[in-house]
């Protein structure tokens, strides 16, 4: 697992050319955080109390076989309007083009009814056909005899059908990391097959 680069743009790509699995969601969502859990490497994704840290196209490659793609969170970064639509129309172009990324993890706060651009967002991934998982963050803030009351909110919200995987993780307790990696290694197999 390594970090291979920072990309401004969709012109640039690493190479080799591999399947990409997208981690998006609102500013300070928990993203580095679980991508560092993910890959058990603490510190390769940099994290930050303040929202907006992440502004490219962040690669990191996993096993030889894929990488996972952090994008710049969207909401309520502390950063210029025009800065905030730049992002906004890179993080729609990544996600609509044809050949990447090959599945998403739509990341979420439980502890947020999920917002107008989470909406969107949404919106896109089940128009795009391609996978998606909903992955739920930070569930260790919310208290356990609560916690399914916040996942049907967010999943009543936006409308989810049961095809929709939902993961529930905290990089604190960790928690999550097996079901996430495991849809991940689903998705590849399923590709493989042409599935």
């Amino acid at each position: 697992m390594i970090f291979v680069g920072s990309f401004p743009d969709l012109a640039q790509r690493p190479a080799p050319v591999l399947p990409e699995f997208a981690c998006v969601g609102r500013s300070n969502c928990g993203k580095s955080s679980l991508i560092n859990y993910l890959l058990q490497r603490k510190g390769l994704a940099r994290t930050s109390g303040q929202p907006g840290k992440t502004r490219l196209l962040n690669y990191y490659l996993v096993d030889g076989r894929y990488y996972l793609v952090d994008l710049p969170g969207y909401g309520y970064a502390r950063v210029s309007q025009a800065q905030r639509r730049q992002w906004w129309r890179l993080f729609e172009r990544y996600l609509t083009t044809e050949d990447r990324p090959l599945a998403v993890l739509h990341l979420m706060d439980c502890r947020h009814a999920p917002s107008d651009q989470d909406l969107e967002v949404s919106g896109w991934l089940v128009r795009s056909e391609r996978p998606f998982a909903l992955v739920a963050t930070k569930i260790d803030k919310v208290g356990a005899p609560a916690r399914l009351e916040h996942y049907r909110r967010v999943i009543d919200v936006l409308g989810l059908g049961p095809d929709v995987p939902f993961l529930p993780t905290s990089t604190r307790r960790k928690q999550g990391r097996d079901e996430v990696l495991g849809w991940v290694a689903a998705v590849l197999t399923a590709a493989d097959h042409g599935v």
